[in-house]
């Protein structure tokens, strides 16, 4: 049993050697990991301080030549995994790879397919509190979920459901996609709560991801895979 884990990496240069560090330390016995890093073009000493990360076993570095996106590295990053299961990585230090043992126990006692990560948004600053439990209401009332946070990073699949999403989304809105499309194929999500520290500096995501979010989780919702 083999945990792909995905990273999208852009301009990560402050946290990229210690999250490699935090998820490599992570013991999982007997499922083996391996981590499969897109680097999204960064134009920092990102991929100067990737070139050092020799030490970090089972590492696939891959590197974009245009910067695409969020949703544009997990497509790309899909293409490489080997893994039963797949987790997505966000590149700094909000979320903790402690928990991928919690995140991957009922899929191994095969109880569901899919699980995400719950946060507690409270280190959030109020707007984008505000904004995720609104996408996350437009998901439960779309899509007659009972979702606590939709666009949680961690989200953790059998391989067999992330092969069949046929991603399109190319930024943050990659998000909402992935968990229509979850729902439009009669997967249950279970939840679980994880460990979360929002971050300010260089932070990504902006409130003026939310219309893309809508926009997408709005276009999936008739969709049939």
């Amino acid at each position: 049993m083999k945990l792909s884990i995905i990273m999208p990496v852009f301009n990560e240069a402050d946290t990229i050697a210690e999250i490699l560090q935090r998820v490599s330390n992570v013991r999982l016995d007997p499922v083996e990991k391996e981590i499969v890093l897109v680097d999204d073009c960064s134009h920092d000493d990102t991929p100067h301080i990737l070139k050092a990360q020799t030490h970090i076993p089972n590492l696939k570095i891959i590197r974009h030549e245009v910067n695409g996106g969020k949703g544009a590295a997990i497509q790309t990053a899909l293409r490489y995994v080997s893994g039963d299961i797949v987790i997505i990585q966000d590149a700094d230090l909000e979320y903790d790879p402690n928990d991928y043992a919690k995140l991957i126990a009922p899929i191994l006692r095969g109880e569901t397919k899919v699980v995400y990560g719950v946060r507690d948004l409270g280190t959030q600053k109020w707007y984008m509190a505000l904004g995720n439990r609104l996408v996350t209401l437009a998901t439960n009332l779309l899509y007659g979920a009972a979702l606590r946070d939709m666009e949680t990073c961690y989200k953790t699949m059998a391989r067999e459901v992330v092969q069949g999403l046929q991603l399109e989304c190319r930024r943050f809105d990659v998000e909402a996609e992935i968990t229509a499309k979850i729902l439009r194929r009669g997967y249950t999500i279970t939840e679980v709560p994880i460990h979360y520290h929002a971050r300010y500096e260089q932070k990504k995501l902006s409130p003026a991801d939310g219309w893309p979010t809508l926009k997408a989780l709005w276009k999936y919702r008739k969709w049939q895979g």
